[in-house]
């Protein structure tokens, strides 16, 4: 009664659904599987006891479907934290009823696996939903229901907002989330600046506002020691912190 049925517009492609298709992480997911976690679209249909939706509003799902609404994480606010938390997909459950859900999985003592959102539709509990403003262009807000809240968290959880001018934050590494943080640290005011291995990427960080630094030039590096408030590291790959 609770559920929302979502007319799947777009859906953004994160480094995580590369890694999962790949079977690069351990072996705790189930296969067959649908990615996909930054999901946009329309508002199809609701259930009867749906009170924050109605048809025809623009929604998005992230990264969760479910949680067991009782833990002390789920009750501050970080389902994410939740150790029974839903994934939006292929994620194990006998929570029948929790999200988009494939067939039964064979081996896995009957539960059944979230489908995500490459595909046409969704459907998932209200208080997974997001409302999102009908200004917005859906295929631009598809990467903030992963990327964005990765970097969003962190600058709004170290009061980066309240801060404003206040604070000075560095972000390492430019590529998709180091683009993100950028853009949210310079909107909630904050002196920002970049720490890269690609000169090529000045010009780019310049406009932006924020200061360039190339972190591969010691002298520079040593400079900006003991600077930054908080630091955002959105490198993936393995380096010298």
């Amino acid at each position: 009664p609770k559920d929302v049925d979502i007319d799947i517009h777009f859906c953004g492609v994160c480094h995580s659904d590369l890694h999962m298709i790949s079977a690069e992480w351990p072996s705790t997911f189930a296969y067959p599987m649908v990615p996909g976690h930054e999901i946009v679209g329309v508002v199809k249909s609701v259930g009867a006891e749906v009170t924050k939706f109605r048809v025809g509003d623009h929604v998005g799902v992230g990264c969760l479907v479910d949680s067991c609404r009782s833990c002390e994480g789920c009750t501050g606010g970080n389902e994410q934290y939740c150790d029974n938390l839903v994934a939006t997909y292929s994620s194990l459950t006998d929570w029948h009823g929790a999200g988009p859900k494939t067939k039964v999985m064979e081996g896995h003592g009957g539960k059944e696996s979230t489908f995500g959102g490459y595909s046409q539709a969704i459907v998932v509990d209200e208080h997974f939903v997001l409302s999102l403003p009908p200004k917005l262009e859906l295929a631009r807000v598809a990467p903030l229901l992963c990327a964005g809240i990765t970097t969003y968290s962190p600058l709004v959880h170290w009061k980066a907002k309240e801060l404003g001018p206040k604070m000075n934050v560095g972000v390492v590494g430019f590529g998709g989330l180091g683009h993100m943080a950028v853009r949210q640290s310079m909107a909630m005011g904050n002196n920002v600046v970049v720490f890269s291995t690609s000169e090529s990427k000045r010009q780019a960080i310049v406009e932006m506002g924020a200061t360039f630094i190339l972190s591969r030039d010691s002298a520079q590096m040593q400079a900006a020691q003991k600077t930054q408030h908080l630091i955002i590291d959105t490198v993936s790959a393995q380096h010298d912190v």
